[in-house]
């Protein structure tokens, strides 16, 4: 029955929501709408050009009559930049339209285009369907439930009135000690390359004119997975560091997934904030233009990451002249807006900046707000609101629990343990992260950093799904440290790494806390099977609790619908996840990576037990 809702749910989204009038079919070279265009290019003067090229975050915008004066072409939320009002639906919906609703106070009337990061999801919305971060569906292994899970992420999304979501990434994760690393699918570039893909057309839709599609946003390009440990901000980490290597390596491992993300049609790609051996990806011309417009034929455009421009030079004018001509088209500039705008303006008329490199760098984010429709004299600009009833929709929900049940990779099942059975006497549940949606969903969740806690409404803790799924006479019983847990029939400990995101989740040591270590000891003390579910953004160092696990399953990041993990716990559905990372031994092998000569890791890539 579930598995025929989920196919019925399918079919509803493979749709396109209708047949509109003009619409334009896709993936389409969106260089075919250039004559309409050009056009508009024609009538618009030099300030309006750099206003279509300036993103302000919402959160620092001076007064919304900016919006109008600087003739703003997009807008962003930022991790932590939410509506005044809360998270609700309704919240950032009216966000959006205050917002949007002052372009048409301007000459020209050009909609803007609204970004967000929904990268698991809504993420950001309250009550929205929170899914698997990238390494859970890594492990899943599925092009089609990716494209499946990136439509449900467009419509929540659209229900907003918001049509741009800074996704998917495809990074290729070479260090696990990076605190990205769960953005990514996997170290494999072929496995990226597949399924980035799928999230393009899942995004974007076979139309980006339908109401239910949004504009999707490849990240971050290029080499980003690759840094050297150290490399970072004032020699820290990974995050923002150097990627160091040939570009036979660079296109070799890191390239791949931007290249099936182009093929695929997407509306825009966001340059990194780390470097290719010292300069900033942002600033390199060699990387933005020649290699993916030229070469690639890269036709949407280019959006810089967050403040990405104050890094590549001391004297902020200088480093704008260099990032426009390097091939960047719109700065995500969230505060220096207006600087950044009377800058870009001065250098053009002092011969600086090109008048053609604008010119190209209007054209292509206008051709894309001509793919989605936004220049649709037939439609409006604001949130189509009807679309808000299938806002963390039951049916929605459904999918998001078969990308739980599918990413969920079995790493030990010894006395085959598992399933468990439903009609247990009694269950005893121990860890922190049993009954923690903040924990289960992980960075980026309603919070940038995301947090612990009941952090969104509509979600499921593993604890909650697990007294959903035993019968009427099974008892389920919780103790945070694992003691109590005597005459129970078998324990489960739900452990893992705290929510983060970013440089915040760069570690050194990837070795479980004591705490979660001792969990796992008290509740085999007491002399039961043991079966532990580790939620992590990676492969940890999980030496001191595999050999009294009876059982062993990754959880990774999985997100609001915990009933996805009881499902495969009891049975109902036989795990099929695959690692999609190499799994390490100790600190001393990382980094580690399939292909590497010397490789021997605790669990190979591509492993992965069933019952």
């Amino acid at each position: 029955m579930k598995r025929q809702t989920l196919l019925k749910i399918a079919a509803v989204l493979s749709v396109s929501a209708g047949v509109f009038p003009n619409a334009v079919p896709g993936p389409i070279r969106l260089s075919t709408l250039d004559p309409q265009v050009k056009s508009l290019l024609a009538r618009m003067t030099l300030e309006e050009k750099i206003g279509q090229m300036t993103q302000p975050d919402q959160e620092y915008i001076k007064d919304l009559s900016d919006v109008e004066k600087y003739f703003i072409g997009s807008v962003l939320s930022g991790g932590g930049s939410d509506p005044k009002e809360g998270n609700s639906l309704q919240a950032w919906t009216d966000l959006y339209d205050r917002v949007q609703q002052r372009t048409q106070n301007t000459r020209l009337k050009i909609p803007l285009l609204y970004g967000v990061d929904a990268v698991h999801g809504h993420n950001n919305v309250a009550g929205a369907v929170v899914f698997p971060h990238n390494i859970g569906l890594g492990a899943a292994r599925s092009a089609a439930l990716v494209e499946k899970v990136e439509r449900i992420t467009a419509a929540e999304v659209r229900a907003t009135g918001i049509q741009w979501a800074f996704a998917p990434c495809v990074t290729v994760p070479r260090d696990e000690r990076w605190g990205r690393t769960y953005e990514g699918f996997s170290e494999n570039p072929q496995l990226v390359q597949e399924l980035g893909k799928a999230a393009v057309r899942g995004f974007q839709g076979s139309d980006l004119f339908s109401p239910l599609s949004v504009v999707a946003c490849a990240k971050h390009y290029v080499g980003d997975g690759g840094t050297v440990w150290g490399s970072g901000p004032q020699g820290a980490g990974l995050d923002q560091g150097d990627a160091r290597m040939e570009e036979a390596e660079l296109r070799r491992i890191h390239l791949p997934g931007y290249i099936s993300a182009v093929n695929a049609g997407v509306g825009s790609i966001m340059p990194s904030f780390s470097s290719w051996n010292g300069v900033k990806c942002s600033a390199s011309r060699r990387l933005l233009t020649e290699i993916l417009k030229q070469e690639l034929g890269f036709e949407g455009f280019l959006i810089s990451d967050y403040n990405a421009i104050d890094q590549i030079n001391p004297d902020y004018k200088k480093a704008i002249e260099i990032s426009i001509n390097a091939g960047m088209d719109m700065a995500m500039v969230p505060n220096r807006y207006r600087q950044f705008f009377e800058a870009l303006k001065q250098l053009v008329e002092e011969g600086r900046v090109p008048m053609a490199r604008i010119d190209d760098a209007v054209t292509r984010i206008l051709r894309v707000k001509f793919a989605a429709g936004l220049m649709d004299p037939n439609r409006s600009p604001l949130a189509d609101r009807s679309l808000q009833k299938t806002f963390g929709s039951a049916e929605h929900r459904l999918v998001a629990r078969e990308a739980v049940r599918q990413s969920l990779v079995l790493l030990k099942n010894r006395n085959k343990v598992l399933p468990l059975k439903k009609t247990a006497v009694r269950l005893h549940v121990a860890g922190k992260s049993a009954d923690d949606l903040g924990n289960q969903c992980g960075g980026w969740t309603i919070d940038w950093q995301g947090k612990s806690g009941a952090i969104t409404a509509g979600g499921t803790t593993l604890l909650a799904a697990l007294g959903k799924a035993v019968s009427r006479s099974t008892q389920v019983t919780y103790t945070k440290d694992g003691t109590g847990g005597a005459g129970a029939d078998a324990g489960i400990a739900v452990i893992g790494e705290p929510p983060y995101a970013e440089f915040n989740g760069d570690r050194a040591d990837l070795a479980l806390p004591k705490e979660d270590v001792d969990t796992v000891r008290n509740l085999k003390a007491a002399g039961i099977p043991v079966v532990v579910i580790l939620f992590s953004g990676r492969p940890m160092i999980i030496d001191k609790v595999l050999d009294q696990a009876d059982a062993f399953i990754a959880a990774w990041l999985p997100g609001t619908e915990g009933e996805g993990i009881t499902d495969v716990l009891f049975g109902d559905y036989r795990p099929t996840g695959r690692l999609s990372f190499s799994w390490p031994r100790s600190m001393a092998q990382i980094p580690i990576n399939v292909g590497d000569k010397k490789y021997d890791p605790l669990f190979r890539y591509g492993y992965g037990m069933s019952y």
